[in-house]
């Protein structure tokens, strides 16, 4: 505990890391990790750090080692690093473990929207889940969710060629986040809504991603938390002693 009233805890998501390319907000968020290594107690990654993985036995992409090696870098300063699977990194398994020393904690259940994981820091009571699903007109996604989480189709993809299916997914994701895009944009209500249940079952804080809108609303006697995004607000989420905050790398 005299540790954690020392350092922080940090929330990300949504940093939609593509093998094909590369940006300035990757080296943006391998600084972020280096400047925290020093403040951090913990780090909860809320899904979506890639924007797709999909994890064979014996291949990863290249492109996805340098942050790796940075998430190892933090993992060996003694960080707590954990990592919510979303919408776009959920076939991952043991991998970052093994190389990063990244827990990887996947929501216990059947892939219902809002599963996540509960947490205590600084006495508070926390609820974090990506929030894939979670809108009232999602019943599409919630379909092709359960359908791409199928222990068969998983199978099938694995057997496709390694160069094959990551070009298959470097399109898939394209078009799904071409079509999501200005709907997460929009009303937020009903990620609230789902926060609001939390809150009224006695969470002091309901922590998500997906949304790529950062905010930090009062509802009731608890709080929704969106931690925004890493490739356009560049926002995460803080939590210390003197509760939480929205901030920004520059």
């Amino acid at each position: 505990m005299v540790q954690e009233l020392s350092k922080q805890v940090y929330f990300i998501s949504d940093a939609h890391l593509r093998m094909d390319s590369k940006s300035d907000f990757e080296d943006r968020l391998v600084k972020l990790f280096d400047e925290i290594k020093s403040s951090a107690s913990h780090l909860y990654i809320v899904g979506d750090l890639f924007d797709f993985w999909f994890e064979y036995n014996f291949a990863i992409p290249a492109a996805y080692l340098r942050i790796t090696s940075a998430l190892l870098d933090l993992t060996r300063s003694g960080v707590k690093v954990v990592y919510i699977p979303g919408n776009h990194d959920f076939w991952m398994k043991d991998f970052l473990h093994r190389e990063a020393g990244v827990e990887l904690i996947r929501p216990k259940g059947t892939g219902k929207a809002g599963e996540g994981i509960e947490v205590s820091h600084f006495g508070k009571r926390i609820y974090i889940t990506h929030g894939d699903g979670l809108r009232r007109d999602d019943r599409g996604y919630r379909f092709i969710k359960r359908l791409f989480r199928n222990r068969f189709c998983i199978w099938a993809y694995s057997q496709l060629p390694v160069n094959l299916a990551y070009r298959l997914a470097m399109g898939t994701s394209q078009a799904s986040r071409d079509y999501t895009t200005n709907r997460k944009k929009s009303d937020p209500s009903d990620y609230i809504a789902f926060a609001r249940k939390k809150v009224d079952d006695g969470f002091d804080a309901v922590v998500m991603g997906h949304v790529h809108l950062p905010q930090i609303e009062n509802i009731g006697n608890g709080l929704y938390i969106n931690c925004g995004d890493l490739f356009e607000h560049f926002s995460y989420v803080t939590l210390d002693e003197g509760g939480f905050r929205l901030s920004k790398s520059g």
